[in-house]
């Protein structure tokens, strides 16, 4: 297939582009600067959202968008003005992949739009699958109401819209297990907060498998969870992180010493949802790690 690709060159577009390279796929990254990027085979830049770049000229005959653009969650606190470039820019980057495709003589056949398990907001007690539709209260759940209503314009111009919610995802550099990994390093390692909210968590080679199978399963649209089968309690994801890296699970870090570091942001590691990736199941996807210390094992071995 030709893929294009917003955000390509992210925690989760790196390992998207690989994995579909791998497979002999054909990828345009969408990218504000060409200049600077290593050449690779099956594999050409197209810049967009500058001045004078007209990227569909160069798109005519793709027949798949993924769209992981927008600025990360995780750079730094939750100011009212970082919350505006955290919409902002998922909901510019979605409208012009929208104008994109609607100028595009031929469309393609599927849009996979990024997501979050953000939507169905936090909870203790519930476990929350697709089929659960009213939406969270709070800025992350609030945040993927508008994103998603953005990318679903899409559908409405004959193409396939899958909204990939992602969990908590799980690289050795990039996201959140780098910052969970250093106090255990440190031998300090231990429950933070209550130890009671839920964790989401997916390895990365799952979230590129799952974008990958919601590309050419024509069956899926509409909101996908993109977590591991078997979520876990903080407590526990932390007592399991500490086996596999023969660390003590014993410092706990309070609660409210993480708000008075984070700020709105400590809702991230503070509260949770159990979220089920029952789409993915039903259609058949074979999860390459469904067992946390199996991923973790996996991740703390590689280069």
């Amino acid at each position: 297939m030709k893929i294009a690709i917003a955000g390509g060159t992210g925690l989760v577009g790196s390992a998207l582009s690989d994995y579909l390279a791998e497979k002999g796929h054909h990828l345009y990254i969408l990218t504000r600067n060409s200049s600077n990027k290593k050449q690779k085979p099956h594999v050409k830049f197209v810049e967009w959202l500058k001045d004078g770049t007209t990227p569909e000229k160069e798109l005519e005959g793709v027949e798949a968008f993924v769209n992981l653009a927008g600025e990360s969650i995780n750079n730094g606190r939750w100011t009212d003005e970082q919350k505006r470039k955290i919409v902002e820019s998922r909901i510019s980057s979605t409208k012009e992949i929208n104008r994109i495709i609607g100028s595009l003589g031929e469309k393609p056949e599927v849009l996979v739009n990024a997501s979050a398990i953000g939507f169905y907001g936090n909870s203790l007690d519930k476990t929350f699958t697709e089929s659960d539709t009213t939406p969270g209260s709070g800025f992350l759940a609030s945040t993927v109401l508008a994103w998603e209503k953005e990318a679903e314009q899409a559908s409405q111009l004959g193409v396939r819209t899958v909204f990939t919610r992602f969990g908590i995802v799980l690289d050795k550099k990039e996201g959140a297990l780098p910052k969970m990994l250093l106090p255990y390093k440190m031998f300090v390692g231990g429950k933070i907060g209550t130890g009671e909210q839920w964790m989401s968590w997916v390895h990365i080679k799952d979230v590129a498998g799952a974008i990958a199978f919601c590309l050419e399963n024509k069956e899926l649209d509409g909101p996908v969870n993109v977590t591991a089968p078997s979520p876990m309690k903080m407590k526990d994801f932390g007592k399991t992180l500490g086996s596999v890296m023969a660390r003590p699970h014993w410092f706990p870090t309070p609660g409210f010493a993480l708000k008075i570091a984070l700020g709105e942001m400590s809702e991230l590691v503070l509260e949770g949802q159990k979220v089920l990736p029952k789409k993915l199941e039903q259609h058949g996807y074979k999860f390459f790690y469904i067992h946390l210390d199996d991923a973790l094992s996996d991740i703390l071995q590689s280069k």
